[in-house]
């Protein structure tokens, strides 16, 4: 569950957001819609603390790290998951080592989803773990991205713009993938511009950008 608390953020000498509260349950997908500029992204940063609130709290299934650095990383590896419009993978390297990054806290690799084989497999790249992410299309690269959340089993997903590269097969896998990991359970908060992603959503947080 993702819980936000009177959160405000300024940016460049102006608000972004100002007492924003809402919560995202286990099971739900939600959209975070809004204008460019708005704060969308930043706002899924701060959830997962990458980026810090100037006020509020945020807590992840009931763990808040405050301005703790290693607890952030611990909250981030025990229940996050993340899928970034840029794919957030190394492109040097294998397809197989872009999944096997995916660890517990104690640096034993998780298998509480798929392994990885079985991953790619479900994504339709069998047999591609050997190929370099950069030999790979956009399409390609963000199934593997997909791949990785179906490894870890993240229990709290966080989507930056996911489908806004992709062609509309590639778009539709990724949204049927994030629907099957929110039925087993995630709270899913994608970001998006796309009617057709916010209309895949149980309900949608609008934010209506920077305020002086």
């Amino acid at each position: 569950m993702i819980e936000v608390r009177n959160a405000s953020k300024r940016r460049g000498g102006r608000a972004l957001w100002h007492d924003l509260s809402f919560e995202v349950a286990g099971g739900e997908i939600v959209g975070l819609v809004g204008p460019s500029g708005c704060g969308k992204s930043t706002l899924l940063d701060c959830i997962g603390h990458i980026d810090a609130l100037d006020l509020g709290t945020i807590r992840i299934n009931g763990e808040s790290a405050g301005s703790n650095g290693r607890r952030a990383r611990l909250i981030r590896r025990r229940h996050l998951g993340y899928l970034f419009q840029d794919f957030g993978l190394v492109p040097d390297m294998t397809v197989q080592s872009n999944l096997d990054v995916v660890r517990l806290p104690d640096g034993r690799r998780r298998h509480r989803g798929l392994r990885t084989g079985e991953a790619l497999d479900r994504v339709g790249l069998a047999g591609r773990g050997t190929d370099r992410v950069h030999e790979l299309s956009g399409g390609e690269q963000q199934r593997v991205a997909m791949a990785r959340l179906l490894v870890k089993r993240p229990s709290v997903i966080l989507a930056d713009e996911p489908t806004s590269a992709l062609d509309e097969d590639n778009a539709a896998m990724v949204l049927d993938l994030l629907g099957e990991l929110a039925a087993d359970g995630a709270a899913v908060l994608i970001a998006t511009h796309s009617s057709s992603v916010e209309a895949r959503a149980a309900r949608s947080i609008r934010l209506s950008g920077p305020a002086g």
